[in-house]
């Protein structure tokens, strides 16, 4: 019986072991491994469950699918689901009534395999481990500078919703620049609690605080200079190439 509450570790624990025991039992599922924090036993109150279920090569994909969400929302009260694929991987992300986030993410037969650290074959075979892929540095810089365009024109326009929607975007850019320098976890933020005490503090003076002018021109600035800063590391040729038209795109704002 569901009493309401938010899932807790030790039911976290009892459905994880459920759906090994279920995909051990499934004889169209010829390996499984855990992926996340799960793989590395860091778990903690607030982690979720993510199952990689390897298919046998005669399995139908879409009856699997069919079987084991039909099985999340019988047997674990799921009220949702959001499928990704990323190449022949489905990974399908299910949220519980508990809160709990469950992805499970269906492999082609023999190409289950670790990408990056955080993999732990339960049964099966896995395939030689392949690192995982990380942004490269020229595609966030030109990405910081493209949004830094649509920042200043939305700010000389008057749209400050939009310009912090963009300013957002390209702040997301230039923290994974300063994560992948001091090899943090550039990807969705995941890092920026462990860099360095330094880049925390520049990292949330990139952050607007409110949408006055005065501040979206503030937190523009900043952020300006943190992608110049980060700039410098990668490519200082670039860097300097970059200096002017940048600090020229945050000075015809402060004369408005």
């Amino acid at each position: 019986m569901d009493d309401g509450s938010v899932f807790t570790s030790q039911k976290r624990e009892q459905i994880r072991g459920e759906l090994v025991a279920a995909a051990k039992a499934d004889s169209r599922i010829g390996g499984a491994a855990h992926l996340g924090s799960a793989a590395l036993g860091l778990e903690d109150r607030w982690s979720d469950i993510d199952l990689a279920l390897c298919l046998t090569p005669d399995a139908d994909l879409n009856q699997v699918l069919v079987d084991w969400t039909t099985r999340l929302y019988r047997d674990h009260a799921a009220v949702a689901t959001y499928d990704v694929r990323r190449g022949d991987i489905l990974y399908r992300v299910f949220l519980l009534d508990n809160t709990l986030q469950v992805d499970l993410s269906f492999w082609p037969a023999t190409e289950l395999r670790a990408i990056g650290p955080k993999f732990s074959l339960i049964f099966g075979v896995a395939g030689e481990s392949i690192p995982a892929a990380v942004p490269d540095a020229k595609d966030l810089i030109g990405m910081a500078w493209l949004y830094g365009l649509h920042v200043r024109s939305r700010i000389a326009r008057s749209r400050p919703l939009q310009a912090e929607h963009m300013l957002s975007g390209m702040r997301d850019h230039v923290l994974a620049l300063m994560c992948k320098r001091h090899d943090a976890a550039s990807v969705q933020g995941r890092g920026l609690d462990d860099l360095p005490e330094q880049q925390r503090l520049r990292a949330a003076e990139c952050l607007v605080r409110s949408l006055e002018p005065v501040e979206l021109k503030r937190a523009f600035r900043v952020t300006v200079g943190a992608l110049l800063e980060e700039v410098r590391c990668v490519d200082s040729g670039l860097a300097t190439k970059l200096e002017r038209p940048l600090h020229r795109m945050v000075n015809c704002l402060a004369f408005d």
